[in-house]
């Protein structure tokens, strides 16, 4: 899949990966629809790539967990661009840590980080396959195939999303629809430091877990990493190497691994 020309949308695009997304479909030549809840960050973003790449980009304020939200964003880009060639399902939360996550907590990370990616794809994939031709790019986190320490909602939620995405790709990967999934370990994004900056123990170690366990890279190289998987058409993007011998040995000896990661977390959160 070559971007060039193509229509996309970035999800979670005000900042982040997102947005380093945003830049780097523009330097290939996309047209993007820059959406975050944050609206003046979507349109800062949306500013910053036009001023490299005028008329490349526009910037909307959307919650993306509301169907009628993302169904505002294709209708902006078809009559902004045409129609959507392209879904980055990109935006995210931490969640809450710990069995104390509330009914509302539990709720939310579902909306976001998983039926954000099912409602998109429910508005795409019809128009997508009458077309011929669509990628889907779900952003979940090595947390989805490994785990995450403190928070359980973060942890289920990545699984759900990687596990849709590779649903989706079973289900309609030879009719045209091409899906990835990205599951980085540590970027540098605000992201990564909500929990060290909560206050709360499991917070802290669950920023720890993940900056300990291999380099934090920058947004930018994360991005290079998902369109150079894109014109492979390649389904795991894993801009951390290491992540996959990690799988690898969680699958060799499952209750292994979970004695190890349990190690892992005495080492960060005495008491655990």
């Amino acid at each position: 899949m070559k971007v060039a020309q193509k229509v996309a949308i970035v999800t979670g695009g005000g900042g982040g990966i997102g947005g380093a997304l945003a830049a780097r479909l523009a330097a290939e030549g996309a047209k993007i629809v820059v959406a975050d809840l944050d609206e003046a960050a979507a349109r800062s973003v949306a500013a910053s790539v036009n001023a490299e790449h005028p008329g490349s980009a526009v910037g909307a304020g959307a919650d993306v967990s509301d169907t009628s939200a993302i169904q505002q964003l294709i209708s902006l880009a078809e009559s902004e661009f045409g129609p959507v060639d392209l879904y980055f399902a990109n935006a995210g939360i931490s969640g809450a840590p710990g069995l104390e996550a509330t009914e509302s907590d539990w709720d939310l990370s579902i909306d976001v980080n998983l039926r954000a990616h099912i409602r998109a794809a429910q508005l795409l994939v019809p128009q997508w396959l009458d077309r011929g031709e669509g990628y889907f790019v779900s952003t979940a986190s090595a947390a989805g195939l490994l785990t995450q320490i403190g928070s359980a909602t973060y942890s289920v939620t990545k699984h759900a999303a990687v596990g849709f995405a590779e649903w989706l790709n079973v289900t309609y990967g030879d009719r045209g629809i091409r899906v990835s999934c990205l599951c980085p370990m540590g970027v540098n994004t605000k992201l990564l430091y909500e929990g060290e900056e909560s206050g709360d123990v499991r917070g802290v170690a669950a920023t720890r877990a993940v900056t300990a366990a291999g380099e934090v890279l920058e947004p930018a190289q994360v991005a290079d990493d998902v369109l150079a998987a894109m014109d492979e058409e390649r389904f795991l993007i894993l801009p951390h190497a290491e992540v996959l011998e990690m799988y690898r040995r969680k699958g060799a000896d499952y209750d292994r691994w979970l004695r190890g990661m349990r190690r892992f977390q005495a080492g960060l959160l005495p008491g655990a």
